[in-house]
């Protein structure tokens, strides 16, 4: 796991980039760690009942499956979202074994890892966002470190409720 203790004197700008991202992709894994498959599954805040450990983990797989595959690469959105059900990946996830999500989540970020080191951090997505704009690979990894960061913040608020695991 990326830690403080891996800092090195100086980054150029990928290293840093890579370096936050992978250290949030990290934390949400570790703040996974023992947990239980039925703990898991649990929603414990009544304003967010499909906000579960599983949930967020299957949320941000999709996530960064929707900005590198969709957006940069201009491929079909295949994401299990729709118009109707938004966050159908966090209700689905439940369905599923936590460790499945967590290999899946690993993987695709392993290969999200070898395309962006193939890739100019100045290289234009195929896909637009809002507006129209044709953001940037940098922009793409500064957002889903951002989003990765803010999840493990609910990860952490969840871990703690469901069995009083704290840290990472």
């Amino acid at each position: 796991m990326t830690t403080i203790d891996d800092t090195p004197p100086a980054w150029d700008e990928r290293t840093q980039l890579t370096t936050f991202l992978d250290y949030a992709r990290n934390t949400a894994l570790a703040k996974c760690e023992g947990l239980s498959a039925e703990n898991a599954r649990k929603a414990l805040l009544p304003g967010s009942p499909l906000m579960t450990m599983s949930g967020l983990i299957n949320h941000l797989r999709w996530v960064e499956y929707y900005w590198f595959q969709v957006i940069f690469l201009g491929e079909e959105d295949i994401a299990p979202m729709t118009d109707e059900d938004p966050d159908r990946e966090m209700r689905i996830a439940v369905d599923f074994p936590l460790t499945q999500l967590l290999d899946e989540y690993a993987e695709h970020s392993a290969r999200y890892r070898k395309l962006v080191a193939g890739s100019d951090l100045d290289q234009k997505a195929v896909g637009t966002i809002r507006g129209g704009i044709h953001v940037d690979l940098r922009w793409i990894l500064l957002h889903l470190t951002e989003e990765t960061a803010r999840h493990n913040g609910h990860l952490d608020i969840l871990r703690e409720l469901l069995d009083g695991t704290t840290g990472s």
